[in-house]
């Protein structure tokens, strides 16, 4: 039984700064270079499950990768499956072909699909509509 849904806004902004240790003012600097999109309710922002491990994601490019805004902003756009809802998550390695050098972002220790194009992407899975992974 699923009590909470991954994408049901919870979490204000004190909580997951304190969460990440980093102050609340980071968290809308990745916003305002559309890094992460928090629900929003009465002006609050909320951040969901899978917001947190994104956010998680940004910050482990940053202070363990060494990128800047500009450089995640690069390598999430490597990631069409960066705003689905309902991602799935990454593969292990003995699960299926991965790319090791494409971490997934929402499970840990994971890898991406190793995939030659979009199409071979929107071929393999069950998310895409019409092609696009960004209308799931």
């Amino acid at each position: 039984m699923v009590l909470v849904n991954d994408d049901q806004p919870l979490y204000n902004i004190g909580v997951i700064a304190e969460l990440l240790k980093v102050h609340p003012e980071t968290l809308r600097i990745w916003e305002k270079h559309n890094l992460i999109e928090p629900a929003r309710r009465n002006k609050q922002r909320l951040y969901t499950n899978n917001d947190v491990k994104r956010l998680q994601f940004i910050h482990h490019l940053i202070n363990e990768k060494g990128l800047n805004i500009a450089g995640v902003q690069q390598m999430l756009a490597l990631y069409p499956c960066w705003t689905v809802k309902n991602c799935p998550g990454g593969k292990k390695e003995m699960e299926a072909e991965v790319n090791h050098n494409k971490p997934c972002w929402k499970e840990k220790d994971t890898y991406c699909f190793v995939v030659q194009d979009k199409s071979d992407y929107c071929s393999s899975c069950n998310l895409c509509k019409n092609g696009d992974a960004r209308n799931a």
